[in-house]
């Protein structure tokens, strides 16, 4: 199975499959060797902040276990605000005391596990020198009508 990870460091994202088994059994909020995860890595110290399984359903830190559960949210994690209706723009408050149930999965990572976000703790030399592919700037877009054409037709 592939993991898609995402390794977050000062805001800029870093984004490498892994095709191991070694983070099978490891929970959200533990630490980790980056030498785990890919030998250019030695010396990294990483920890883990999230995962998300294949069907898009996040995992939660204090759920034990790596199973889909039922949990009844407050105001805060997996649950934003409440849904906007069409048509209107004003912007709208919770209701105090709403609560809503939602499907979430425990916080240890298996074989239905997807996407894992890592964060940085520990760094030993930049990551731009580990994912140079990565590390492209963005192409710009053509420009559709340049000034210059239509200098031109006006002469």
């Amino acid at each position: 199975m592939v993991f898609k990870i995402n390794l977050g460091h000062k805001g800029k994202t870093w984004k490498l499959e892994l095709d191991s088994e070694s983070l099978i059994g490891k929970k959200i909020g533990e630490k980790l060797q980056g030498q785990e995860l890919k030998p250019e890595l030695a010396g990294f110290e990483l920890e883990i902040t999230g995962t998300s399984d294949k069907a898009g359903f996040p995992g939660k830190k204090g759920l034990e276990g790596a199973n889909l559960k039922k949990v009844l949210l407050i105001k805060g994690f997996g649950l934003k605000s409440r849904p906007r209706r069409e048509g209107k723009r004003k912007k709208r408050k919770m209701p105090l005391g709403f609560r809503l149930r939602k499907t979430l999965r425990g916080n240890t990572i298996s074989k239905d596990t997807n996407q894992i976000n890592i964060k940085v703790l520990k760094i030993t030399k930049p990551l731009e020198e580990i994912f140079p592919e990565q590390n492209k700037p963005k192409e710009q877009a053509p420009k559709a009508a340049t000034t210059e054409g239509a200098v031109e037709n006006k002469q």
